[in-house]
């Protein structure tokens, strides 16, 4: 038997574009809207769909050196990649993981009085390096501001500890005017106060363009760094994935004709298909289907718009080529699910959620190109 292809070389029914200068250029932007302050780097969720390690190390050669994941292994993975980089795991320390952590030299941020108790047990007060999250208004994780007071008043805890960093998270400030933005900001300034010559973070993405009360001296941006929305009155930054699907056939069919499951959709006019090799298993979701009742998402092909036809199914879609130029719309052409023609944004919100799930749900099964960088 003749050996086979490794799996990467064989077709795909889908193709995902990074750019990688659109990213850097990105993070570029973000430093310098936030004057003294660091700009740090949010990389989980494989650096939100378009891959931990290519992004990371395009950011880190263009100057980033502190860089936030979720886990350990996402911190495993970045730390072979760049081994002199500042990493942050934000869901903390996990029990039974420490020599992980000192091996890798991950820094956890410990949400609560008993994660404290457990990484001083686990490095024997040795000053190994933490950051800690205190809560101001989210209820999701972080001391509260007694237990921030307790830990604070605590000198012999301190010695042991030596916090690398004291932060907080936005919760609303994607809403422009949200009283709980202003009320997490009070908060925060008096916590840190607690710690003197500990460096401060509260901001995300969407507190970047909320000036120096709230990037003190490191701001962690996520979504923004790939392009899309992160606040409903701030546009998004250049896009840097484009995800495109392959068609598989063309179908010519007659009005009143049915497109899909359920037949929820039927042709008005007689009509040019596509049939694109991506569906739900490959993370575009079924909710940005069209139907009878409405529209749903646009794809573009060769820069023109045309609308979805149906519902997603789990490896295919259907979009209507009946407008787009015909030498186009040939097997084997790429259809542009979304990217510089059609915004992540737009596509999510057809789907009833935001970019920040359509990206990180992008499945295993795309070839992968990275351009720039």
């Amino acid at each position: 038997m003749d050996t086979l292809p490794p799996l990467s070389a064989l077709p795909s029914g889908g193709r995902l574009t990074v750019d990688l200068s659109a990213l850097v250029g990105n993070w570029r932007t973000i430093r310098s809207r936030v004057g003294a302050a660091e700009a740090a780097a949010v990389v989980k969720g494989d650096a939100y769909g378009i891959g931990l390690e290519p992004a990371a190390r395009a950011l880190h050669a263009a100057g980033c050196r502190t860089f936030f994941v979720a886990l350990p292994r996402g911190g495993v993975r970045l730390r072979a990649v760049l081994p002199d980089a500042v990493i942050y795991v934000l869901n903390g320390f996990f029990d039974g993981a420490g020599p992980v952590y000192t091996a890798a030299r991950l820094r956890p941020v410990l949400g609560s009085r008993a994660e404290v108790d457990a990484w001083l047990a686990e490095t024997g007060g040795s000053g190994e390096p933490a950051a800690i999250h205190v809560d101001t208004g989210m209820n999701r994780l972080g001391l509260t501001r007694d237990e921030a007071v307790a830990v604070a008043a605590d000198a012999g805890l301190l010695a042991r500890l030596r916090p690398a960093l004291v932060m907080s998270h936005l919760a609303c400030a994607d809403a422009p005017g949200h009283p709980l933005t202003a009320e997490q900001i009070r908060r925060f300034t008096e916590v840190r106060a607690l710690f003197p010559g500990v460096p401060g973070s509260l901001s995300n993405s969407a507190g970047v363009d909320l000036g120096p009360e709230v990037h003190h001296d490191l701001v962690r941006p996520g979504i923004a760094l790939y392009g899309a929305r992160w606040a409903a009155d701030r546009p998004p930054l250049e896009p840097v994935a484009t995800l495109e699907g392959r068609l598989i056939q063309v179908n010519e069919v007659p009005a009143g004709a049915a497109v899909g499951y359920g037949a929820a959709f039927r042709a008005e006019r007689p009509s040019r298909i596509g049939i694109v090799s991506v569906g739900y298993a490959d993370g575009y979701l079924r909710r940005a289907g069209a139907s009878d009742a409405g529209p749903g998402a646009s794809a573009a092909i060769g820069g023109m718009r045309v609308p979805l036809a149906g519902r997603v199914s789990m490896d295919m879609l259907a979009v209507d080529l009946t407008d787009a130029p015909a030498e186009l719309c040939r097997r084997g052409g790429w259809v542009e699910l979304f990217g510089r023609t059609v915004p992540v944004d737009e596509v999510a919100g057809h789907a009833g959620t935001i970019g920040w799930e359509l990206l990180t749900g992008i499945g295993d099964r795309y070839e992968r190109r990275y351009v720039g960088g």
